[in-house]
């Protein structure tokens, strides 16, 4: 946890509680789009992330302060989002494919796109986005906070409540079918000039 973050906690629990708001406007960004990659619903996700801060306010007496505090948020959110998802059934939708930046995870790590080629990269993040949407939750939520957030192994099995070496398969087979899904997009579009061997290079660098 960042000695900022320590601070703000601090003095939202002497009872500054507009310290808790330095927070949200930290972290409230990172969150939604964490969330929406997951959920693949932008409604969604604004709804666990306002859950998410709205437990977290309240229950920040129980932060202990040995994880990071957005880690403990997240798993927050996440929780949240699941516990409505099985209320709902709330039909998602798809991930944004034009403001999403999880499609920069991918496109930005191969070195022969350059700026004159902005329709072949606007079509490569539909795709990087497509096989995204196409993975299974259990593989994608584990994938994305590893891949997109930079979480460590134990942090998302604390967060998704799995054991570490479920965690480590799931990631794995995500990656496996991920690579398998980007060469078959790929392979569809003729005009495209991605080598295959771009994709694996291309996951394998964000480890």
């Amino acid at each position: 946890m960042t000695n900022n973050d320590q601070y703000l906690i601090q003095e939202c629990l002497a009872g500054r509680t507009e310290a808790f708001d330095q927070l949200v406007l930290k972290y409230q960004d990172r969150l939604y789009r964490t969330l929406v990659r997951i959920l693949g619903s932008s409604d969604d996700a604004r709804d666990a992330a306002q859950e998410g801060f709205t437990q977290a306010f309240f229950k920040l007496k129980t932060f202990r302060g040995t994880a990071a505090f957005y880690s403990w948020l997240f798993r927050i959110s996440f929780n949240a989002a699941i516990t409505q998802k099985r209320k709902t059934k709330r039909t998602s939708t798809t991930l944004d494919t034009q403001d999403n930046p999880a499609s920069q995870w991918l496109v930005d790590s191969h070195p022969e796109t350059h700026p004159p080629d902005v329709v072949e990269l606007s079509e490569r993040k539909k795709i990087v986005h497509q096989a995204l949407n196409e993975l299974q939750e259990e593989y994608r939520t584990p994938l994305i906070l590893r891949e997109l957030e930079g979480m460590s192994y134990g942090e998302i099995a604390e967060i998704t409540e799995i054991p570490l070496g479920t965690v480590r398969s799931r990631i794995f087979r995500g990656r496996n079918e991920l690579k398998q899904k980007l060469n078959m997009l790929f392979q569809d579009q003729p005009e495209s000039h991605v080598p295959e061997s771009d994709h694996e290079s291309s996951i394998s660098e964000t480890k």
